[in-house]
């Protein structure tokens, strides 16, 4: 807990040490902000002199040194926003300044302009409720934001008349209009546009920055990034409220996949990794709306699948992962226990390698009865818990009996599948599974690594890292929103330019 926000003591001497403390936490704080500063600028001279030497002679070395430093920048930049947006709310008049503003230009002529008048309440243009005297229109205050309508930007100018009393000189005036970001001069469109771009389409902020100035727009870099800085605090409430969730499920599916992570100073990457984990009962005929949560870590360690899952009790389905034994059994009693709950995929790749490659007759013999559980399976979803308890008497002695083929044959089936060098005896499917697969959770991850990957190499190159942890720490974020909004059928872009609306005039 932060002492800005801790009672203060009674007792004199405590109250010294509470100040002494209070002093010490802010000195770091600012030394913190400072050392960020020289960072950014540090980046920004590294990208600067390669942009020059760029436009004297082409080089792919140069161009590929730029695109490594900029996401890095980005995340630095959107995380000192991110942070400043958070001292703000909590404080406006204690929060630190991050660093030096580029000066504010207007927004140019040649967009469009939307005029949104801004009237006293009741007839406090008219008559002055005080002395009953009559209102005469004084001037107007404009403000003007960015907004983003599919395919086209426009300019919202925010308009308030001015009223003074005739009588007691008394000036009236409309409040300003609630933005959903401290300061912002972006629309909830223009949010939910720049963020879908980024995490969704996988476009750095400088990439859109140069689509932006093509089409007379000169939005800076930095101003992108406070943009996104400080949609990912708005948004933090949200992707709390969907963790929470997930993890109140009785039963979650998880998964994992790699992101490459800029190394601070070095210029080259490093494997983090992007933990998802799914609520989705409608197989089961739940009444719960389906959610997913994302996870950024630097590492695989067994530690971040405890920190996920350490308020979780119930049925996690998971892949074989070394990491998760420990949280399954009765041994941990605190909040409960967790029982693993297997899937047949990872076992049935292997058969199935063994089967493509070297035509293993065992093999074939395992696809096949597999096949045959997973039709009462397919039949089994979504059906009514009547008919899926009848349909599962159907699945159990088809299970008993693989389970007594491969106890009959492991020996040569072990021979010959593992060749393929696929199968792992401890990925054997227990008995009463939940679900034989988790496509939901394995189509989580696989969307966001398959359009990773496609657009590496397509040669675009727009998907190339995240700048930093905290870089990922705000990607599995954003992800967790548009998931979840995904799962729910609903339109993820037009959900976030709905929501910050929402939360602006709450």
């Amino acid at each position: 807990m932060s002492l800005a926000t801790a009672g203060l003591p009674a007792d004199p001497d405590a109250l010294r040490a509470f100040a002494l403390a209070c002093q010490g936490e802010l000195k770091a704080a600012r030394i913190a902000v400072r050392f960020k500063t020289l960072e950014i600028e540090r980046l920004r001279c590294q990208i600067a002199r390669p942009r020059r030497m760029r436009f004297g002679r082409p080089s792919e070395r140069i161009t590929r040194r730029i695109e490594q430093l900029e996401p890095r920048l980005e995340a630095l930049e959107a995380g000192a926003a991110e942070e400043a947006a958070h001292a703000e709310a909590d404080d406006p008049a204690a929060a630190i300044p991050t660093r030096a503003k580029p000066k504010r230009e207007p927004l140019p002529d040649h967009p469009p302009r939307q005029d949104v008048a801004h009237q006293p309440a009741g007839d406090a243009a008219r008559i002055r409720p005080a002395c009953g005297g009559g209102m005469g229109k004084l001037g107007e205050d404009v403000t003007e934001v960015l907004d983003y309508v599919p395919g086209h930007f426009q300019a919202i100018r925010h308009v308030r008349p001015k009223f003074a009393c005739r009588t007691c000189d008394s000036i009236t005036q409309a409040p300003a209009p609630s933005m959903p970001t401290p300061q912002g001069r972006a629309t909830p469109a223009m949010l939910a546009h720049l963020l879908m771009a980024k995490y969704l389409d996988h476009l750095p902020l400088y990439r859109q920055s140069e689509i932006y100035a093509r089409e007379g727009l000169e939005l800076d870099r930095s101003t992108l990034c406070d943009w996104v800085g400080q949609a990912a605090w708005l948004l933090a409430p949200i992707v709390e409220a969907i963790h929470a969730r997930v993890f109140a499920a009785e039963k979650i599916r998880g998964d994992d996949t790699t992101v490459r992570v800029l190394e601070p100073c070095l210029g080259r990457t490093r494997i983090g990794r992007l933990w998802v984990y799914v609520r989705d009962d409608r197989p089961f005929r739940g009444g719960a709306a389906p959610a997913a949560v994302y996870f950024y870590s630097p590492d695989r360690t067994a530690a971040h699948p405890a920190a996920h899952m350490a308020n979780f009790t119930g049925l996690p389905q998971a892949d074989g992962y070394s990491g998760f034994e420990k949280l399954y059994g009765p041994a941990r009693v605190k909040p409960g226990p967790i029982t693993e709950v297997t899937r047949w995929a990872h076992m049935r790749r292997g058969f199935f390698d063994g089967w493509e490659q070297h035509k293993s007759a065992t093999a074939k013999q395992a696809l096949d009865r597999i096949a045959a559980i997973n039709a009462v399976e397919a039949r089994a979803a979504f059906a009514p818990a009547a008919e899926r308890v009848a349909l599962r008497r159907e699945t159990a002695p088809l299970v008993d009996a693989f389970l007594g083929w491969a106890e009959a044959t492991v020996w040569q089936a072990v021979g010959e599948v593992l060749a393929g060098g696929r199968v792992h005896l401890r990925d054997q499917p227990p008995r009463g599974a939940i679900q034989v697969h988790r496509r939901r959770t394995a189509r989580a991850r696989q969307q966001h690594r398959r359009k990773r990957d496609a657009l590496y190499r397509s040669g675009t190159k727009n998907f190339l890292f995240a700048g930093s942890d905290a870089g990922g720490g705000r990607a599995a974020a954003i992800n967790t929103i548009v998931r979840t909004a995904k799962l729910n059928n609903v339109n993820p872009e037009a959900y976030l330019r709905d929501t910050p609306t929402r939360i602006a005039r709450a």
